[in-house]
């Protein structure tokens, strides 16, 4: 009997006492059969066995001991009523049917996108755009951010007041903006470059040298000293600088480029040095928690006038490969938050439309190719000369339908003519109404981030 127990392996010894106990175990005549069964296979005693037959084996075995000299099974009785003594077994209870799939989880709402359905149509349209007020006396404009609620505001002119004057107009302006757009924090820029092109000095404030100087820095170098920008511009309410000037400088004009070179505003002329000085420059105001403005895509180094004061300006050289967009590509691929658009003609881009206006310059070849997934932001639409033949309404509009997101006017008097016909052009268009949708979440969804909405995270 021993020899026997040993050669079989205790799982296979268990098992088949289970299967011998559910075919016989309801026939008083089966007991012993059962018992022949166990005792060949070294399980239990007779008593283990008739109690597993009378529980209906629906007892489950706890402890298994097997050995060559004691065999034991402790059970679990789990039936309430005995089996019947004669007649076939019960047929199993049917299984219960399998619950229905449940409905698929729905993806939660962002707080942005929960802002943006909250809000009228027409405070959705003031989120698209950015106003220029003046660094000294912003409080002469405060009744135009009541009644139209701009997304956003950009400090013009010169000032000399310093750090803590300045948070102090910023924060009139910050709590009078939020008030108006329903608790929705506005963008705060200027154009802090450094030279010529300072808005805001003062106590508080460095005296940043131009873009020539910083592009005779190490990047390291530079990006130290733009993060202490930064932080001045932080200090001051300031969460937006338009600025680094990514275009690259044609060494034949030198000075006679009229936007840039004049002011001395290019890093350099070799498309490398400039990529590598937009990018420290930008990294300095990220780590100093102010965003960047990568500028003036596909780039003003080429020509000779300057958009601001004069119409007609075209460059006849860049084209959709140029090795000049490196600077930009390099942002874009850097995740740079904001890029502003050139209003200038890129003849060998597309010929027939300003670049703020040309869907194969902003959607094409900078959303597509480049991949840009930052707010595209125009140059100054309101007073510029460049655009000046069309009605201010027709600028904001022609923009956002080329693929634009924030629509940049220095004069406040276009605001409410912009607004007007955005929303009459989103009523009679379904195609751009859902453009300017796209743009106004975007917007929210940058502005949470830096705590203008929604508190991150």
């Amino acid at each position: 009997m021993e020899g026997r127990r040993g050669a079989y392996p205790p799982e296979v010894r268990e098992r088949s006492v289970r299967l011998v106990a559910e075919s016989w175990g309801h026939h008083d005549w089966g007991w012993a059969a059962m018992w022949s069964v166990a005792a060949r296979l070294g399980v239990g005693t007779p008593e283990t066995v008739r109690k597993c037959v009378r529980c209906g084996v629906d007892g489950v075995f706890r402890q298994l001991r097997i050995g060559r000299a004691v065999a034991a099974c402790v059970v679990v009785i789990a039936c309430a009523v005995p089996p019947p003594a004669f007649g076939p077994p019960a047929a199993a209870p049917a299984a219960p049917p399998a619950p229905a799939p449940a409905p698929p989880t729905p993806r939660p709402v962002s707080c942005a996108q929960a802002t943006l359905d909250a809000m009228t149509p027409r405070a959705r349209v003031g989120q698209l755009l950015l106003l220029g007020v003046p660094a000294t006396g912003a409080d002469r404009l405060l009744p135009v951010i009541e009644r139209f609620a701009p997304g956003g505001v950009f400090l013009t002119g010169r000032s000399a007041a310093g750090v803590e004057a300045t948070a102090a107009t910023v924060a009139t302006v910050q709590r009078l903006g939020a008030g108006a757009s329903g608790g929705i924090g506005m963008f705060v820029a200027t154009d802090q470059e450094g030279g010529q092109v300072q808005v805001l000095s003062g106590p508080g404030f460095s005296r940043i040298p131009s873009a020539t100087v910083q592009g005779s820095w190490e990047p390291d170098m530079l990006q130290t000293a733009a993060t202490g920008w930064g932080r001045e511009l932080r200090a001051a309410g300031v969460n937006v600088n338009l600025a680094p000037v990514a275009d690259v400088l044609s060494p034949a004009l030198g000075t006679a480029n009229a936007a840039i070179g004049r002011y001395d505003r290019a890093f350099g002329t070799d498309p490398q040095v400039v990529s590598d000085h937009v990018m420290a420059f930008t990294r300095g105001m990220r780590d100093a928690g102010v965003v960047g403005t990568v500028k003036h895509f596909p780039g003003l180094g080429r020509v000779r006038d300057n958009t601001d004061f004069s119409a007609g300006v075209v460059d006849r050289q860049t084209t959709a490969t140029d090795p000049n967009l490196r600077p930009f590509t390099s942002a874009s691929k850097a995740g740079t938050p904001w890029l502003m658009v050139s209003s200038a003609v890129y003849t060998k881009i597309d010929a027939g439309r300003a670049a703020t206006f040309s869907p194969a310059v902003v959607t094409t070849l900078l959303r597509e190719k480049i991949g840009f997934q930052g707010l595209i932001v125009s140059d100054d639409l309101g007073r510029a000369e460049q655009v000046a033949t069309l009605a201010p309404g027709e600028r904001a509009v022609r923009f956002l339908a080329a693929g634009g997101d924030i629509v940049v006017t220095a004069d406040p008097a276009t605001l409410g003519p912009m607004i007007d016909a955005v929303l009459s052009a989103a009523r009679d268009d379904p195609g751009f109404a859902a453009r300017v949708t796209d743009a106004q979440r975007r917007i929210l969804e940058a502005k949470s981030p830096i705590g203008l909405v929604c508190s991150y995270g």
